[in-house]
């Protein structure tokens, strides 16, 4: 350690020749340096300590170039261990970002733009859930989410969002997404990255902290596969055809579903939209990959005649298959009204997915063509006074709410097969639930449901279920 220290201490002597630090070599014979036993008997602390001194000395000389110390202030210690703050090491050198002084240096990690100016911030939402269902194995708790989210205001019209979901502790680790937005005017802002696509309402409202019951909707989970996220490019923005209306837009230009019939190491010779599983397995979480050459559309139309009440259209439309010969196409229709203390939700979607009854080979393999579900939910919000009057400090009247909670779906994903056949009764879902909720504040939520499920399915096999179902959720 002592040589490493002589030796640093040596070639910052020799760097700073030009300083005349010979005038101090003039003095060495009542220098603690010329007995090299001295030297050998130094900690690396002193030495650097003499150092510092040293230089001190040499600033207060005024023999350092470029040091100035006119005001007679007194001098601040130099740091001869290479450090710098963050923010000198991101100054412009020689009117350049990058300059030729940090090539081939430590430092180069810190030739960012966000080490001058900070933008980003972090925040995200994690929940834990607890199922007991009747017919479907034991009882488990599952730490579902944790999802850190990422902003930054990059310019005034520049922003970027992030969203990166860790799924069963870390099971499963994917972007959910990632995009760069581009703000022109309201009417018109451009929109590039990894999205989340604009396919029904719920799939851009998905959070666990917004949602009431804390399982998403059947026809969220396998016809809109949630949550659905793919790369591309568009467009968004908002117009107001009246004073008391407005309109909301999103489109873009996507990847599309992918992994059916092969590809990607995927030696499926068959399809895998499937009765049982819907859609849900043909999304990809690999951004890097499609199976065909024919990109979809996605675009979603929501218009407001006035407070408290939206109605939203949307569309997808893209090939599933290698050969960029089968299209599937899907429908959704939304709405939110609002009306005091009572909010009714819902969606309904519809898809088409062109010969999924046939394998790759051209036989028929028993899946579906069509499916067709929707929810219904109808929340009501509440808080007691009385419990406000013997809690307030728990139950605040400004923030803390209740809500009641009652959904009810039903769901088809063999609507074209034969109904009186097994195949065709295995893609019918119904489901009761009952809910309810407690917000301490409008971003943490306790929840409590009740899951009647009179048709369903299970691994492959029709069942008819119960369910308790509980979660906490915040975002952070």
């Amino acid at each position: 350690m002592k040589r490493y220290a002589i030796g640093a201490f040596v070639t910052f002597t020799m760097a700073l020749g030009q300083i005349g630090l010979q005038e101090s070599a003039e003095a060495r014979d009542e220098s603690l340096f010329d007995s090299p036993t001295a030297i050998q008997a130094l900690s690396s602390e002193d030495i650097e300590k003499i150092v510092d001194q040293r230089i001190q000395d040499l600033i207060k000389e005024g023999k350092v170039p470029g040091v100035s110390n006119a005001t007679g202030a007194p001098p601040q210690p130099l740091n001869i261990r290479g450090g710098k703050d963050l923010q000198e090491l991101s100054k412009p050198r020689d009117g350049k970002k990058y300059g030729s002084t940090m090539q081939g240096s430590g430092q180069l990690i810190y030739a960012r733009p966000f080490v001058s100016s900070p933008k980003a911030i972090v925040g995200g939402y994690m929940d834990i859930e607890y199922f007991n269902r009747a017919n479907q194995g034991n009882s488990y708790f599952d730490q579902h989410r944790l999802v850190p989210f990422i902003y930054g205001d990059i310019s005034d019209r520049v922003k970027f969002a992030a969203e990166i979901e860790f799924e069963h502790g870390t099971n499963d680790i994917k972007v959910e997404f990632a995009s760069i937005d581009y703000l022109i005017q309201e009417p018109v802002n451009l929109r590039a990255g990894i999205l989340l696509l604009p396919l029904g309402k719920f799939n851009l409202l998905h959070d666990a902290p917004l949602r009431d019951l804390t399982e998403r909707p059947l026809v969220a989970q396998r016809i809109i596969p949630s949550t659905l996220h793919q790369p591309g490019i568009g467009a968004y923005g908002t117009f107001y055809p009246s004073a008391l209306s407005k309109l909301d837009y999103e489109v873009y230009f996507i990847s599309g579903f992918t992994n059916a019939f092969g590809g990607n190491s995927n030696n499926l010779t068959d399809s895998n939209i499937t009765v049982t599983k819907g859609i849900r397995d043909a999304r990809s979480d690999n951004t890097g990959f499609d199976n065909n050459n024919g990109k979809a559309v996605v675009g979603r139309l929501a218009f407001s005649p006035l407070l408290g009440i939206e109605i939203g259209g949307s569309g997808f439309f893209g090939s599933y298959d290698p050969k960029s010969k089968r299209p599937l196409a899907i429908w959704a229709l939304d709405w939110t009204l609002q009306r005091g203390p009572f909010e009714l939700i819902g969606e309904s979607a519809w898809a088409y997915i062109r010969d999924n009854n046939l394998s790759k080979t051209g036989t028929p393999n028993g899946q579906p063509r069509r499916m067709q579900g929707y929810y219904v939910q109808l929340n009501y919000h509440f808080l007691p006074e009385w419990l406000s009057n013997i809690a307030p400090s728990f139950f605040k009247q400004e923030v803390s709410t209740f809500t009641a909670v009652a959904r009810w779906e039903q769901m088809n994903l063999g609507q074209d097969l034969n109904d009186n056949t097994e195949a065709g009764k295995l893609g019918e879902w119904e489901r009761l639930t009952l809910g309810l909720n407690f917000r301490p504040t409008e971003d943490t939520v306790f929840k409590t449901d009740f899951q009647y499920t009179p048709m369903g399915q299970s691994g492959g096999q029709r069942i008819h279920d119960t369910a308790f179902v509980a979660s906490w959720a915040t975002y952070f």
